[in-house]
């Protein structure tokens, strides 16, 4: 009975360790790769979302739009609070969901994890894949 229970201490330590996705939060504020935008990351739900907080520059009359979204609907809406990333769930060892490039257009499958004091996000369109690193803004 005694070894059965020291065989079953290790199996409980795993089970109770955290993720390596949820041991360092992505949540907070981050200035985009190209330095165009700031980016805040917080909880949504039972995921993570990511909404423009600020875009840092000349911005146009009336605001910056989203002009070269594929649907011509969405075209006429503000950048400030759009929603560029959501249903970041973790797993493993990284936040898994979706996001959207403003910039480009394009809506993209997403993994989002921290490096250190930064923020990676690979985002993969079919089979074409993309990193840029985020800084703390």
């Amino acid at each position: 009975m005694r070894r059965l229970l020291l065989a079953l201490v290790p199996i409980t330590a795993l089970m109770a360790a955290p993720s390596a996705a949820e041991s360092l939060s992505i949540a907070g504020n981050w200035k985009s790769a190209d330095g165009k935008a700031v980016v805040r990351i917080a909880p949504c739900g039972t995921a993570m979302c990511g909404r423009i907080l600020e875009l840092l520059g000349p911005t146009p009359p009336g605001g910056a739009k989203d002009t070269r979204n594929p649907d011509a609907d969405k075209r006429g809406r503000g950048l400030i609070g759009l929603k560029v990333f959501w249903n970041l769930a973790p797993g493993e060892k990284r936040f898994e969901g979706k996001g959207y490039s403003p910039e480009r257009g394009r809506y993209f499958d997403a993994e989002v994890w921290r490096d250190g004091d930064r923020l990676r996000v690979k985002g993969c369109v079919k089979l074409v894949c993309q990193t840029q690193t985020l800084t703390p803004a």
